[in-house]
């Protein structure tokens, strides 16, 4: 599992925390399946294990994982990523489409090959 790209600005313990919200969004990680041990990660990855605690609390914070005392962490049952995930999305869409207005470009000419594979519209009669 590669959850660690060195060229990447951001904090290791921060790739960690989007690594694995996205194994979770896409259904890699089920709910109450159980995380590898914060040791156990940290070996695989080389990393120290202050940092994968560091992530583990925050997906914990974030509500995406739970800690059982003696047992260890879970993926959380929650769905609510998901629903973050979507508003986070639209959020951004609609800071590129008013970007986008303020330069002149429509939001019809921006959502031009949108949906098929990057050809226009005229590509795809042909």
């Amino acid at each position: 599992m590669n959850l660690i790209d060195y060229q990447d600005p951001r904090p290791i313990y921060e790739q960690i925390t989007e690594k694995y919200k996205l194994l979770i969004l896409k259904g890699v990680l089920s709910p109450d399946e159980q995380m590898p041990s914060v040791r156990k990660l940290a070996m695989e990855l080389s990393a120290n294990p202050n940092t994968v605690q560091r992530a583990y609390a925050e997906l914990e914070r974030q509500g995406v994982i739970y800690t059982v005392k003696g047992r260890g962490s879970f993926v959380s049952g929650n769905i609510s990523l998901k629903e973050q995930r979507k508003r986070e999305l639209r959020e951004r869409i609609q800071l590129i489409v008013k970007e986008a207005g303020e330069i002149g470009i429509s939001p019809e000419e921006l959502m031009e090959g949108l949906g098929t594979g990057g050809r226009t519209s005229a590509d795809a009669a042909d």
